[in-house]
């Protein structure tokens, strides 16, 4: 009995032992098919997207129109193979690891400042080049940071929930980081890691009063520093009307808006663009869903706001039911995640439409960029490691408790189906009949069985 208990935790270990694709359980899928399946969508648009809007401006810059396209294919192989690598890492690694990642993204900022290592593009320093990729130092910094930041609050969660000084401590290396991107200058990146940290503390578990004073600040310290260097400020007067001034400051997103309205509701169709022939700029970084809209219509950038939608629902998902199984540090780097596609996502596409003032950040999946791709694909990647050891936890759960109820019912149905012993059957004769009389009216079977009473 003792090996056929056993013999359901013996499958769980031979199942960890021999991949993550081994799930033992007939009916249920080792990863989140909607998670896996929209994350690969939106890089598959992406692709295709970058092809058709960077093919004229690769042909007259570098000779072939497919020289992006190229270098994008090669980063998707490169965040296949760090995917693949990723979700093979059990999460308490991780957990485990949160302070030096919280260095290494230290590092990286700051190396990125040092001339000679960090290269600059467009007036801002944002890249340390490790070859034919350019890493940007920010992905890399919100990653390690989401990592450090849940495994405080699981450590300290009850001071969190009770206490300012659990709210501050996290604070403090997140100013640091801020600084560092703000010196990039990388204010996008900032405000998006300001968002996660707080969000992820306000799920935590922290008080709303203290949520609201945190929010309250941290609003006012973000209006201080778009008013603190001149180019933000005009950024934010031109898209309030960005037509005032369609060929200065309002360049990029009057021609994003051109694109939104020739896409109508079906678009051009593929490759049809016109504002991607030298009119909008970063046509196929930044502002690639202007061309999307554009090509695909209304219909078509609906339909990647809805792959946003389930991806980004998904993420919060799987971090709600960790919480449940009291799993906190699986469900607070998962909301991190998701706070991060969603608020790179709605940035994004709030800039193309015309919504926000422009920022440098790049739509998580689909934009090109060999380190923001990367980055997503590993988040993604942790994200379906921690729906597969959920469902490992509940299966193994559930054998545990399966054999102890079977156990009590096969010993109740044993008592029950039980033979019945056979009743002894006391033969009584008066006194004038004697044994011999007896034993002519019992039958042999009988007298093997019964016992006669000759005393009676």
């Amino acid at each position: 009995m003792s090996t056929s208990v056993n013999a359901p935790t013996n499958t769980i270990s031979a199942a960890r032992q021999s991949g993550w694709l081994s799930f033992p359980q007939q009916g249920v899928m080792p990863f989140d098919p909607w998670l896996l399946g929209t994350a690969a969508a939106l890089v598959l648009t992406g692709f295709v997207m970058i092809t058709s809007a960077s093919m004229d401006v690769a042909a007259q810059k570098f000779g072939g129109p497919f020289f992006f396209a190229q270098r994008h294919g090669f980063f998707i192989l490169l965040a296949i193979v760090a995917s693949i690598i990723a979700v093979r890492v059990p999460i308490n690694k991780w957990e485990k690891y949160g302070p030096v990642l919280l260095g290494i993204g230290f590092v990286f900022l700051v190396l990125v400042l040092i001339p000679g290592i960090g290269r600059e593009v467009n007036g801002s320093s944002r890249w340390i080049s490790l070859g034919p990729l350019n890493l940007q130092a920010s992905e890399v910094a919100k990653f390690c940071m989401v990592i450090y930041v849940g495994g405080y609050l699981v450590r300290r969660l009850s001071e969190v929930r009770t206490s300012w000084g659990g709210v501050v401590k996290p604070v403090l290396p997140l100013a640091f980081f801020v600084f560092l991107l703000l010196l990039e200058p990388d204010y996008g990146a900032a405000v998006v890691l300001m968002g996660t940290v707080m969000g992820m503390i306000f799920l935590g578990g922290m008080r709303f009063g203290q949520f609201i004073m945190v929010l309250v600040c941290a609003i006012g310290l973000v209006g201080v520093m778009a008013i603190a260097q001149p180019y933000r400020m005009a950024r934010l007067k031109s898209f309030q009307d960005p037509w005032a001034d369609p060929f200065g400051s309002g360049y990029q997103l009057s021609q994003a808006q051109i694109a939104f309205g020739r896409g109508e509701w079906f678009g051009t169709g593929l490759g049809n663009s016109v504002q991607k022939l030298f009119y909008l700029p970063e046509a196929h970084t930044d502002f690639v869903y202007s061309v999307l809209a554009e090509e695909f219509g209304l219909i078509g950038a609906l339909m990647v706001v809805i792959l946003y939608v389930i991806m980004i629902g998904r993420i919060f998902l799987i971090g709600r039911q960790a919480e449940k199984q009291q799993q906190f540090f699986m469900g607070y780097i998962a909301y991190g995640f998701g706070l991060i596609f969603a608020a790179q996502a709605l940035i994004n596409i709030g800039v193309n439409v015309g919504a926000l003032p422009t920022k440098g950040l790049t739509l998580p999946l689909l934009s090109y960029g060999g380190s923001s791709l990367l980055v997503c694909a590993v988040m993604i990647s942790i994200v379906m490691r921690i729906d597969f050891e959920l469902k490992t936890l509940r299966y193994k759960e559930a054998s545990e408790e399966d054999p102890q109820k079977s156990l009590k019912k096969s010993s109740k149905a044993s008592s029950k189906e039980s033979p019945k012993k056979p009743k002894l059957r006391i033969a009584k004769y008066s006194k004038s009949e004697s044994p011999h009389e007896l034993s002519h009216q019992l039958s042999p079977h009988e007298l093997s069985k019964g016992r006669v009473n000759e005393k009676a």
